[in-house]
């Protein structure tokens, strides 16, 4: 090659670079083009899928009718494909969901083949607010089972089909198994007049057919908790995820945001719980550890209120045959049927009764108490008057006690109102401490007013949590309440009002206005202590606050402190009827001419106080 072809080469090579470069596209043109492509991908990709479904779709509307020949012929090639891929897992892997059922007076549990789980659980003996069966949770959309693995691939029991092999009207078995001897077995048993269904998992043979890299397994369930009462806010506030420690207490995730824990000890139960009605979960030996989750529905119109998850792990040998036993329970949150199964379960903990001394009112005084009344009475608004009046007798020497100390408050109003005159009003400290001198010459505790009301809060407080977490209340109708253990309406207001609804809630109302006349009559009794400005406020403050915050909460709460708050007035009627102003104001004058005996503590006080002063003293004369 001559000099001028190399020349020219050279040239018409630096010729296509230059042009390479000028004509080559910018970062923003390279993406629009990757763009473009990706999405005429994405339009080919659906496209397709339509046509697969639509020939699915043909295909089982209009199936080609093949000789047995050919039938057999196909249903070969299928299955030598399947075996290539799943191994001896393939006759497992396809099928037709069939559902069983097994119930007795209590609950009636739908069994799927697909998986061998529970499909979906209805307790009989209750209705949602709307009068429909209640099912505590139903569908594809919940899952049970575990995960292992054959010829290294994954699989998951839930989706697999399984062989119903033995069902009566009390019990159901399901089975994996192959023509060797192989097989895992679902078993269950649900007793007559029972909640608590017995679940045996049986190992035979499996280690050549299923491995698990730990020498456990994880089994995954995760249920879609529906809405049943009226009250989506207060189901949702009562509801959550609850487990316990083995041989350790009982502790919940939280109920008012999304939550999650990775319990890394052995937890004997996991409980899905609703306001009223609760699935757990139950391992005859603990499980080895657990990670759970509670995610809250925000969605107000879903049917749904929130969706729980368990993963527990439970060591499992397959080189060995094995019977590994749980039980389910699927019922009410109802104390003495709780409290009936094994002691060291703790299930009765299930219901939110308050904690320390909260909970031991409720669980040893209070649900006692309207046990036995309920042998006895059948409504329900009665149950909680009778209550409430015994609650009111047993309190009634507090109440007296507190009422008495009122009176003395009273009648030395005048001695009090001498001493505001008698020091200036920029004298507090000097005023104060004349007042409580008075007080103490007098005989009068200014607290005693309070005190007897501050030991009645814990009763107050707990029946506040007896009462939304009472199942007895469900549905029980009283006057115009049509359920107890929500709020009474007797409007329904066309606009939401923040903090108060889009209801009137009657006895709300009533109990505000009882409230109101309580407060007046304590403010006549107290009015000479009340030396706080707008105190006054304050306490008249304190109904309007109850009319909001209790008209979206349990009538039976509200009917309860009503029906407490006139037996109070009432009493305070009946006391006054009995007490002597005069008279105490006799004898509060008699005690003040005695002198004030002095505590050895305050006596030694008052002895290092002089010998202060006498030194101040001898010091200035220095």
């Amino acid at each position: 090659m001559d000099k001028n072809s190399i020349t020219g080469l050279v040239l018409i090579t630096l010729i296509l670079i230059g042009f390479w470069f000028i004509n080559k596209p910018s970062s923003d043109e390279i993406e629009a083009i990757r763009q473009q492509r990706d999405s005429l991908q994405r339009v080919e990709m659906l496209q397709q899928q339509e046509l697969d479904a639509a020939a699915r779709q043909a295909a089982e509307q209009a199936p080609v009718e093949l000789s047995p020949d050919e039938a057999l012929a196909d249903d070969t090639v299928r299955n030598d494909r399947n075996q290539q891929i799943y191994g001896h897992m393939a006759p497992f892997v396809e099928g037709e969901q069939q559902f069983y059922t097994v119930e007795n007076n209590k609950v009636r549990i739908v069994f799927s083949n697909r998986g061998g789980r529970i499909y979906s659980v209805e307790l009989k003996e209750y209705e949602t607010h709307l009068g429909e069966p209640l099912i505590l949770f139903d569908g594809e959309g919940n899952k049970f089972g575990f995960t292992f693995t054959h010829n290294t691939r994954v699989f998951n029991t839930n989706d697999l089909y399984f062989d119903a092999k033995l069902q009566n009207d009390s019990s159901i078995v399901f089975e994996l198994g192959t023509d060797v001897g192989e097989s895992l077995q679902f078993s269950y048993v649900l007793p007559p007049d029972e909640y608590m269904t017995q679940f045996k998992l049986n190992t035979n043979n499996l280690n050549n057919l299923m491995a698990t890299p730990r020498g456990s397994i994880d089994i995954n369930w995760y249920v879609e908790m529906p809405a049943f009462e009226k009250s989506r806010t207060h189901e949702q506030q009562y509801s959550g995820l609850y487990y316990k420690y083995h041989l350790d207490e009982v502790d919940w995730l939280k109920a008012t945001k999304n939550d999650s824990e990775d319990l890394r000890t052995k937890v004997k139960w996991i409980g899905f719980k609703g306001q009223f009605f609760t699935s757990v979960f139950i391992a005859n030996e603990p499980f080895a550890s657990a990670l759970i989750e509670s995610n809250i529905e925000e969605d107000e119109s879903s049917p749904f209120l929130r969706y729980n998850k368990a993963e527990a792990v439970v060591p499992i040998d397959f080189s060995s045959n094995q019977e590994i036993g749980f039980r389910f329970y699927f019922g009410p949150n109802r104390f003495y049927t709780l409290n009936s199964y094994d002691k060291e379960l703790e299930l009765n903990q299930l219901i939110d009764l308050g904690w320390g001394i909260l909970g031991w009112i409720n669980r040893y005084a209070v649900i006692p108490v309207f046990h036995f009344l309920e042998g006895f009475i059948g409504s329900y608004g009665i149950i909680i008057l009778l209550l409430t009046v015994l609650i009111k007798l047993i309190l009634f020497p507090l109440t007296y006690k507190s009422y008495i100390s009122s009176a003395k408050m009273k009648v030395l109003k005048p001695q009090i109102d001498e001493i505001n005159e008698r020091i200036p009003k920029d004298k507090a400290m000097e005023r104060q401490q004349a007042t409580m001198a008075l007080y103490k010459k007098a005989g009068v505790n200014p607290m005693g007013g309070c005190l007897p009301m501050l030991l009645q809060m814990p009763i107050l407080i707990a029946l506040f949590r007896f009462f939304p977490a009472s199942i007895e209340l469900r549905q029980e109708s009283f006057l115009w309440a049509t359920d107890l253990s929500t709020y009474d309406s007797i409007l329904e207001l066309p606009f939401n009002i923040p903090f108060y609804g889009a209801h009137v809630s009657l006895f709300t109302l009533l109990m505000a206005a009882a409230n109101i006349i309580y407060t007046k009559m304590n403010a006549e009794m107290t009015q000479s202590a009340n030396q706080m400005p707008g105190m006054k406020t304050m306490m008249y403050m304190m109904p309007v606050m109850f009319l909001f915050f209790f008209n979206s909460y349990s009538s039976g709460l509200s009917y309860y402190y009503f029906v407490s708050t006139l037996i109070t007035i009432g009493q305070t009627l009946l006391i006054r009827q009995f007490v002597d102003e005069k008279l105490l104001l006799r004898k509060i004058q008699a005690q003040q001419k005695k002198p004030v005996k002095k505590s050895k503590f305050a006596q030694r006080l008052e002895d290092m106080t002089k010998q202060q002063q006498q030194l101040k003293k001898g010091s200035k004369k220095r």
